[in-house]
């Protein structure tokens, strides 16, 4: 991976790391999530109308297809997100939803595509597994007194980071299939599957528009940081897949977790913040094993 790569990786993930804690601290839904994307139609429009200036014209039903399944699959992981910061910690979801797509895909092709795996492979997925069971609660999982109501909310925290881990996974292909294979710009791959993002979570706030405009009254100032920084972070990713392999990109972009649950724990106060540390740093060591493995 060239060294420029990795520093726009590096960078994407801080600023990644710091726009889900800010969309924890929001603790918003659906109608968040179509905030946070009106906001980026509007602080993003001088860029996005630079980038497709001349462009679009050219594209073909392939291009258009990469945007709106990639706007469809970014809507469901938001969705998804928002509501497991909303049931369970930040350092439980977030390093599971970041570990856990790398993982699926390798398992996946081990399985299913007839692919081998090296000892550093199977070290990997030794790491990530050993990873997610200090994030879940570590030995505290074997002692018959553990706090049942805390149990329950890592096992929700667990199902809602797989379950967006799989769209992460899912997305990550299309969009790098589109910017690889297809050269086509990362800002308008994004900024242009905004616009079905909006689509699709519109209905949510015209169903109810004074709970809506209530709702915006109280997560305006969160919507607007991530709305304006989140596409900074995944349009580096996306620059990054054009001159690295997606399979060394993709597990390298989950330095962000070591940044989410060190940040994370700290601001939000979130318990066993070593422990989930450690935790993090072992699924993140053992992503990377998988993409050299």
């Amino acid at each position: 991976m060239p060294l420029s790569a990795l520093a726009l990786i590096i960078l994407a993930g801080l600023i990644h790391a710091s726009w889900n804690i800010a969309a924890k601290k929001a603790g918003g839904d659906a109608r968040f999530a179509f905030f946070t994307s009106v906001v980026m139609m509007v602080v993003w429009a001088p860029v996005g109308l630079w980038a497709s200036w001349g462009v679009l014209p050219g594209w073909g039903w392939a291009e258009w297809t990469v945007v709106t399944v990639s706007g469809v699959l970014h809507v469901l992981y938001y969705v998804v997100l928002l509501r497991g910061y909303r049931k369970a910690d930040l350092t439980v979801v977030y390093p599971l939803a970041r570990g856990s797509g790398p993982l699926l895909s390798s398992l996946v092709a081990i399985t299913l595509l007839g692919e081998q795996i090296s000892a550093m492979g199977v070290a990997g997925i030794a790491g990530v597994v050993g990873g997610v069971f200090l994030i879940a609660g570590g030995p505290g999982l074997l002692r018959a007194a553990h706090d049942p109501a805390q149990r329950r909310r890592v096992h929700k925290g667990m199902a809602y980071g797989l379950l967006t881990g799989a769209f992460i996974a899912s997305y990550t292909v299309v969009d790098g299939y589109g910017v690889r294979f297809l050269l086509m710009s990362p800002i308008l791959v994004d900024y242009l599957g905004n616009f079905v993002r909006v689509a699709l979570l519109a209905p949510a706030v015209l169903r109810d528009r004074p709970a809506a405009a209530a709702m915006w009254r109280q997560q305006w100032k969160y919507a607007l940081m991530v709305g304006a920084i989140s596409p900074v972070s995944y349009v580096l990713v996306l620059y990054a897949m054009q001159v690295a392999p997606l399979s060394h990109v993709a597990p390298a972009r989950e330095v962000s977790m070591l940044f989410a649950a060190l940040i994370g724990g700290h601001l939000l106060g979130e318990g066993d913040r070593l422990q989930r540390l450690l935790g993090a740093a072992l699924i993140a060591a053992g992503v990377m094993a998988l993409a050299l493995g």
